[in-house]
């Protein structure tokens, strides 16, 4: 089996994605991602796990897995604007390892 290579020329955005944390000294935020990565910004509508509409307004496409095995909550940073996350997707290579995660933002 074999990876796919990831298109780096095409990740020229930098992104800031970060989630809270609760602690002791309460609710702290931390950076899971920062660097560049492809933006695509189209409108889409799904349905989640409770059959709820979510309007998703565009994912950030990053190389390889950011958090692996948990679901990613929080923010994203890019352009001057903060987006939240309403989706997270991790695509595999043939042999099965991750290609990239897909986080969709509203």
């Amino acid at each position: 089996m074999f990876k796919l290579p990831f298109p780096v020329w095409l990740a020229n955005t930098p992104v800031t994605l970060e989630t809270q944390v609760r602690g002791e000294d309460g609710i702290t935020k931390v950076v899971l991602f920062s660097g560049k990565a492809i933006v695509e910004e189209r409108t889409q509508v799904f349905m989640n796990k409770e059959r709820q509409q979510v309007k998703m307004s565009g994912k950030v496409i990053i190389q390889g897995d950011i958090l692996p095995g948990e679901d990613i909550k929080g923010y994203l940073t890019f352009n001057g604007q903060e987006r939240t996350i309403v989706s997270t997707v991790r695509p595999r290579n043939p042999d099965g390892s991750v290609f990239s995660t897909e986080v969709g933002f509203e």
